[in-house]
């Protein structure tokens, strides 16, 4: 007798949880997953404390703010947010120049990617096609996850012994204070 009444329980307990009300669709799908973070995770799985997942990472990182922040240029009307992406174009130009000449010297068999992935390209495509109204908080939600993410690849790489160490450890507080600045303007805007 317990039995069953245990089997009809257990039943009636996975019957209602089918039936909890699920939440809405985003109702830009697209949107919404090009705008989702960049990927902290992905960033430690792709090798950040080797040479050889390290380097590619880096620079497919950094032509993507380079990108994203020539759009931002062109599009924004904000000031604050247009400086920020003059900053990052600067800094992470700097950076790119800086890796493939450290590249030459460290790895001179490696060869730095020229095109991003598919996913930056996505977070590209998404910027170019933003809503106007969507684009200040779409670049700055896509800013916020990309230099997160680009803390864990750095941070997970300043400690190796490689002659690149050294520049993950010096683009760490650019990126850090990249990141403060595109949460201070964020938190500035007014509530969506």
């Amino acid at each position: 007798m317990i039995k069953p009444l245990l089997a009809g329980a257990a039943c009636a307990v996975l019957l209602a949880a089918c039936n909890q009300e699920r939440a809405p669709e985003p109702v830009d799908k697209a949107q919404d997953m090009a705008s989702a973070p960049v990927g902290q995770i992905t960033a430690a799985t792709v090798g950040a404390n080797t040479q050889a997942g390290y380097i590619p990472a880096a620079a497919v990182g950094d032509m993507y703010e380079i990108q994203s922040s020539a759009i931002a240029l062109e599009r924004s009307r904000n000031e604050r947010l247009k400086a920020l992406a003059t900053m990052i174009r600067t800094d992470h130009t700097a950076a790119t120049n800086l890796l493939a000449s450290e590249v030459h010297e460290a790895a001179p068999a490696t060869v730095l990617p020229t095109t991003l992935d598919q996913r930056r390209q996505g977070l590209i495509d998404n910027l170019r096609s933003a809503a106007a109204e969507n684009f200040d908080r779409a670049w700055l939600d896509q800013q916020i996850a990309a230099h997160q993410e680009a803390l864990t690849l750095h941070r997970g790489f300043a400690d190796q012994d490689s002659p690149l160490a050294a520049h993950a450890r010096s683009l760490i507080p650019k990126i850090e204070a990249h990141l403060r600045e595109a949460e201070a303007i964020k938190a500035s805007m007014p509530a969506a």
